[in-house]
Parts: C-alpha cells; sequence; structure tokens
C-alpha cells in the first residue's frame, strides 16, 4: 500500500535530508517580470547560505491571466544553473493549453480563465467571435506559432514530486487515496476536501492553485499561490531541515520571513 494510505498517523515535524534545500514556486500566470526577480532573489539567498543540494520546483500554472506567458516558458527553459535539480509540475491553466491544442472547442471553457492573454503572448488573436471558425482559427495559428521546445516543455511536465517529507503538487491531494492512486484531475483542481482536511498526512503538501493574500504554513499543506498575476507579488517558499521561510517579490511584498511551523 502506499505511504498516503496512513492518514491520520501520529504527527513529526516534516523535515529534508541534511544537506539539502528545496525552493517551491508557486503560480506565476503570464508573469515573467516577477518569474526573474524572484529567481534572481532565490540565487543570491542560496549564494549566501551554501548547500550541499539545491532544488527548484515549479508549481506549475506559468500561462494565463499574465501577459508573459510565452517568456515565463522561455526563461524556464533557459534555466541551466550549475549542480542545481530543477522538477517542472503541471497546473490546470499547463493543461488547458493542451486540450485546447488538442480539441478547440474547449476555448469555450478555457476562454475566461486569462486564455486571450496565453495566445496573445504568442502573437495569435483570440476568437472574435463564439463561431466555429473563429475558435479553430486560433487553435490553428497557436499551433503555427508555439515553438517545438515549448509543447515539448508543456506535454512533460509532472504532475507532482515527492522530496523526502514533502509533496510538491499544483492543487493539492484527495485525502485517504494512495498517491499512486491519486486521480490527474485532483492533482490539477482539488481544493476544500484538501484543503479542510483536519487530520495530518504522511507527507506535508506543498502548492499553489487557490490563491491567498499571503502564503501559509498550515498543519498538513503550505499554500504560495499569492495571486501574482493581480498583486505583483510572486511567492517561493524555502525548505531546509525542518524550517520553511518565504521570499516574495512584486510592489508589495516583504523580502523574506518566517512564519510559525503548524506541524
Amino acid at each position: 500500500m502506499g505511504w498516503l494510505s496512513h492518514f491520520g498517523a501520529a504527527p513529526r515535524a516534516a523535515r529534508l535530508a541534511p544537506g539539502k534545500r528545496v525552493y517551491a514556486i508557486g503560480d506565476i500566470h503570464g508573469r515573467n517580470d516577477l518569474l526573474c526577480a524572484l529567481l534572481g532573489q532565490i540565487r543570491r539567498h542560496a549564494m549566501h547560505e551554501p548547500r550541499a543540494q539545491n532544488i527548484l520546483v515549479l508549481l506549475g500554472d506559468y500561462v494565463d491571466r499574465g501577459p508573459q506567458s510565452r517568456s515565463v516558458i522561455e526563461t524556464l527553459l533557459g534555466l541551466n544553473w550549475p549542480r542545481w535539480k530543477f522538477i517542472f509540475l503541471r497546473g490546470n491553466h499547463d493543461q488547458a493549453v493542451l486540450d485546447f491544442l488538442a480539441e478547440p472547442d474547449f476555448y469555450r471553457s478555457w476562454g475566461p480563465y486569462g486564455a486571450s492573454k496565453t495566445l496573445l503572448s504568442y502573437g495569435v488573436m483570440p476568437p472574435a467571435s463564439d463561431w466555429d471558425s473563429e475558435i479553430i482559427g486560433a487553435r490553428d495559428a497557436l499551433a503555427a506559432s508555439m515553438p517545438q521546445a515549448h509543447m515539448d516543455f508543456l506535454e512533460t511536465l509532472r504532475l507532482l514530486h515527492v522530496e523526502d517529507d514533502y509533496l510538491f503538487v499544483h492543487a493539492g491531494i484527495r485525502p485517504g487515496i494512495p498517491v499512486e492512486k491519486q486521480a490527474a484531475e485532483d492533482l490539477l483542481w482539488i481544493r476544500d476536501e484538501f484543503l479542510n482536511y483536519p487530520h495530518h498526512l504522511p507527507k506535508k503538501v506543498v502548492h499553489g492553485h487557490t490563491s491567498t493574500s499571503h502564503p501559509i504554513n498550515a498543519r498538513h499543506h503550505i499554500s504560495v499561490d499569492t495571486g501574482a498575476h493581480a498583486t505583483d507579488c510572486l511567492t517561493a517558499a524555502v525548505l531546509e531541515d525542518e524550517s520553511c521561510i518565504f521570499l516574495q517579490t512584486g510592489a508589495k511584498a516583504r523580502k523574506e520571513f518566517e512564519l510559525t511551523r503548524a506541524g
């Protein structure tokens, strides 16, 4: 049975192995300006306090809402920091791009959630009407203008990553279901059933997806989606040993702070 079968086990503080540090960045949503600024903070933090192994986890939702979706993917593809490990996870908005390319009619669901900003970032005019011909034309134009490297990036995004006592995922997990049986839809979309779960989980879940005014370090999860596209505040959790601090960037950001660990 998978480790997620052991729900309600006696709590202990989540920790990383000695010498390891993980930076986990929340939903970027087309804000390459904030991403580049936060990456700079992360590099400076890592240089100031060296560790044997640095890991950078991106929690998904690179596209939509903000104006620079294409640039965000280009920046992520260009990451090449010596001796760093990079983990790129899939968000529901990233999945939406693939769904639209596979089935143009999906635009009717995707459109209200910032799809036009993604199309415009690739030089594609959004559909001017709800006519099938307009939507198909936009799909074909996106397929023609998106570099193959960007398509490959989206198609190879992972749904989750486990590092010692932490599980990294875009939205969360469904309590009571072993990790190997978690549905992709839950990993990309779940909210209340996960966030309101009253017990400890065998791994502490680090996620984005549900935006809050500040990052949250709760009993069984750490939330780092601070609504960057609207707030100018992009957040990264910094995990090492048993500690969790947060780095932020943007006009209203606190640069670095620590919240009390809730268990």
